[in-house]
C-alpha cells in the first residue's frame, strides 16, 4: 500500500510491527487461559482445595497480562488508522487539488461517464477515507488475529479430541469407523455451511451500502447549497421547491436505508442463531466421550473453550458480514475517485501555456464545448502593453469559455497561449473564503503581506470605504455582501495586488453606470502605470469607450471591429 511505501513508511511499519505482536501476544495469553481451564475444572471435581486458591491467583496474573495487551493493541491500532488516515487525505487533498483536478472533474461530471467521474468527491475525501482506514485496519487486524488463533488453537483441539469410532447403517456399507480429531472436523463443518449462508443472506449488502452512502452525501449536498443560496432561494420564495427536493433525497436515503436494515435483520437472524448454537453445539458433540469416562470434567471445558476459539475464527466471515459489505462498498468508491484523478492526472492538455514577456498572444486557439461542439477554430489573438480590450457577444457565443482557454484551465482547448508573469484574472462569481474581511480581501496570498493601509486604500479604489474599518470582522463574506459589493470587492482585491494585466469576465455587470465606469477608469489606469492590458468580457456599450479595441465573439469566428465600426484583423485572425 501507498503509505508503507511513503516518506512515513518506517513509523507506519513501526506501529504495523507493534500491533502485529501485540495481537500475537494476546493470542498467546489466550492459549494460557485455555489451559488454564484444564486444571482450573479438573481441581474443582477433585476437590483439590490448595490446587484451586493456586489458580485462582494464576488467573488474576494471566487476567491481567491479557488486559494491558489488549489496551495497547487497542491504542496502537487507533493510533495507525490515524496516522494512515491523515496521509491518505494529505494524498488525496494534493491531488485533487493540483492541476485543476476539482474543476476538471466538475466539468466532466455530467459529460465523461467513461471514466466514472464520482459524486461529491469531498464526501470520499472526508467520509469514504475514514471509513477505508478504519474499516481495513480493524478488519485486517480482526482476520489476522482470527488465523492465528486458528493456528495455535486447532492443534489443541485435535489432540483434546481424540476419535470418534462409530458403526456406519447399512445404507452406508455398514462397518466400523474412526474419525481422527473429530471435533475439528465438526468445527470445520459448522463454520464453512455457516460462511455460505450468511453470504448468501447478506450479500446484497455490498451494493446497499454503496448506494446509502451517495444517496446520504447528496442529500447532505443540496442542504449545503440551499445554505449557499439562501438569499436568492428566499427572494424567488422557493422553500416550498427546495423542500420538495429534499424529501425527494431523503426519501431515496430511507427507501434505500429501510432495504439496508431489512436485509441486516435477516443476517442478524442467522447469525443470532449461528453464534448461539456454536455454545452448546461443543458440548453434545464432546459428550459421549465424557459420559463414557473417556475424559475428565477439565478436558471436557478445555476442549469447550479450544472449539469456541476454533469456532470464531472459522466464522469470522460470518461475524464480520456487514462491516466487509460497508468497506466494500468505501473500497469501491474510492476506486471510482482513484480512477478519475488518474485519467486527470494522466490527460495531456492539447493547450500550451507558456509565459509570455511581450503580452497577451493566443495561436491556432480552438475552444469547445464539453460536449464536443467547437465555439471557435484557429483563431490567433494578441494584447500588447497599452491595449484595452473589450470582447463582447450574445450570449453562448463562448466568450466565458474563451476567457477560461485565456487563463489555461479550459480541458476543451488546443492551441498555444502566452500569459505575461504578472497577469491577474476576475472571474463570474469570485469567492471569498469566510473569516476576516482582511483575509478575503488579500486570497490567496497570506493578509499579513500587506499594510492596513494598503488594504484600506483598495477598498477606497473600489469605491467600498465603509469596509476600511472592518478588516478584523469575520463573516461569510461570500453570502453577507449583495452582488455589486462582492464584485467590488474583487476588484479591490486586483486594486491592492497591482498587477499589469488583467483579464476579467463580466466583473462590472452588478454595478450601476457611474460606478462602473469609475473603478473601469481607474483599472484602466492603473494597467496603463504598470505597462500592461487589460481585457474585458461585459455585454455593456457604455464600456466601449474606455477601450481601444472591441472584439465581437460569433459561433465559430472572432473579428474584430474599431470604434467606427469598421472591422480589421490586426492581431487577430480567423481559422
Amino acid at each position: 500500500m501507498p503509505y508503507f511505501q511513503s516518506n512515513e513508511k518506517w513509523r507506519a511499519r513501526g506501529l504495523l510491527l507493534a500491533v502485529v505482536l501485540l495481537n500475537l501476544g494476546t493470542v498467546y495469553m489466550l492459549v494460557q487461559i485455555n489451559e488454564w481451564y484444564r486444571v482450573f475444572y479438573d481441581a474443582l471435581q477433585a476437590k483439590d482445595q490448595p490446587v484451586f486458591w493456586q489458580q485462582i491467583g494464576r488467573f488474576g496474573w494471566l487476567a491481567l497480562i491479557y488486559i494491558v495487551l489488549a489496551v495497547y493493541k487497542f491504542y496502537l491500532t487507533q493510533i495507525l488508522q490515524l496516522r494512515w488516515r491523515v496521509w491518505l487525505t494529505d494524498h488525496y487533498m494534493g491531488r485533487w487539488l493540483a492541476h485543476k483536478a476539482f474543476y476538471r472533474m466538475e466539468l466532466a461530471r455530467f459529460t465523461d461517464d467513461e471514466h466514472g467521474n464520482p459524486d461529491n468527491p469531498d464526501q470520499r475525501i472526508q467520509e469514504d477515507l475514514n471509513l477505508f482506514t478504519s474499516y481495513t485496519v480493524t478488519l485486517s487486524m480482526g482476520m489476522f488475529n482470527a488465523l492465528i488463533t486458528l493456528v495455535s488453537f486447532v492443534g489443541i483441539l485435535w489432540t483434546l479430541s481424540g476419535s470418534l469410532s462409530f458403526t456406519a447403517p447399512a445404507f452406508f456399507g455398514g462397518g466400523q469407523w474412526e474419525i481422527v480429531g473429530y471435533m475439528v472436523w465438526a468445527a470445520v463443518l459448522y463454520c464453512v455451511i455457516g460462511s455460505a449462508i450468511a453470504h448468501w443472506i447478506g450479500r446484497p449488502q455490498v451494493r446497499l451500502n454503496f448506494q446509502q452512502q451517495m444517496l446520504e452525501a447528496n442529500f447532505r449536498h443540496h442542504m449545503v447549497r440551499v445554505r449557499e443560496y439562501s438569499e436568492s432561494i428566499a427572494l424567488d420564495g422557493g422553500e416550498g421547491v427546495e423542500r420538495r427536493h429534499l424529501d425527494l433525497r431523503f426519501a431515496d436515503v430511507m427507501g434505500n436505508y429501510f432495504n439496508l436494515i431489512r436485509n441486516q435483520k435477516q443476517l442478524t437472524w442467522f447469525s443470532s442463531f449461528f453464534s448461539q448454537a456454536a455454545i452448546i453445539f461443543p458440548m453434545i458433540v464432546a459428550a459421549p466421550r465424557y459420559f463414557s469416562g473417556a475424559i475428565q470434567l477439565g478436558q471436557l471445558m478445555q476442549i469447550n473453550s479450544a472449539f469456541g476459539r476454533v469456532q470464531d475464527s472459522l466464522s469470522w466471515l460470518v461475524d464480520n458480514y456487514m462491516a466487509l459489505a460497508v468497506w466494500k462498498a468505501t473500497t469501491d468508491r474510492l476506486i471510482g475517485f482513484e480512477k478519475s484523478l488518474q485519467h486527470q492526472s494522466e490527460t495531456r492538455d492539447d493547450l500550451s501555456l507558456t509565459e509570455s514577456s511581450d503580452g497577451i498572444t493566443a495561436q491556432g486557439l480552438t475552444v469547445a464545448l464539453p460536449g464536443g461542439s467547437t465555439l471557435l477554430a484557429g483563431v490567433d489573438l494578441s494584447v500588447k502593453p497599452g491595449d484595452t480590450v473589450l470582447l463582447h457577444g450574445p450570449s453562448g457565443s463562448g466568450k466565458s469559455s474563451l476567457f477560461r482557454a485565456i487563463s489555461g484551465i479550459w480541458p476543451h482547448a488546443l492551441g498555444r497561449v502566452g500569459l505575461p508573469k504578472n497577469a491577474m484574472f476576475i472571474p463570474q462569481r469570485p469567492y471569498f473564503p469566510d473569516g476576516r474581511l482582511r483575509d478575503a480581501l488579500a486570497y490567496p496570498d497570506p493578509a499579513d503581506q500587506y499594510t492596513d493601509a494598503e488594504l484600506k486604500d483598495a477598498l477606497d479604489a473600489a469605491l467600498l470605504p465603509a469596509l476600511a474599518d472592518e478588516l478584523d470582522r469575520e463573516d461569510a463574506w461570500g453570502q453577507k455582501l449583495s452582488g455589486g459589493e462582492r464584485q467590488r470587492l474583487a476588484i479591490a482585491r486586483v486594486m491592492l495586488k497591482k498587477p499589469a494585466w488583467v483579464l476579467a469576465d463580466e466583473a462590472t455587470s452588478a454595478l450601476d453606470e457611474e460606478a462602473e465606469a469609475t473603478i473601469y477608469q481607474r483599472l484602466v489606469d492603473r494597467v496603463k502605470q504598470a505597462h500592461g492590458a487589460i481585457v474585458s468580457i461585459a455585454h455593456r456599450s457604455t464600456l466601449a469607450a474606455h477601450h481601444r479595441q472591441r472584439w465581437t465573439l460569433r459561433a465559430n469566428a472572432l473579428d474584430a471591429e474599431n470604434g467606427n465600426g469598421a472591422r480589421y484583423r490586426l492581431d487577430v485572425s480567423t481559422g
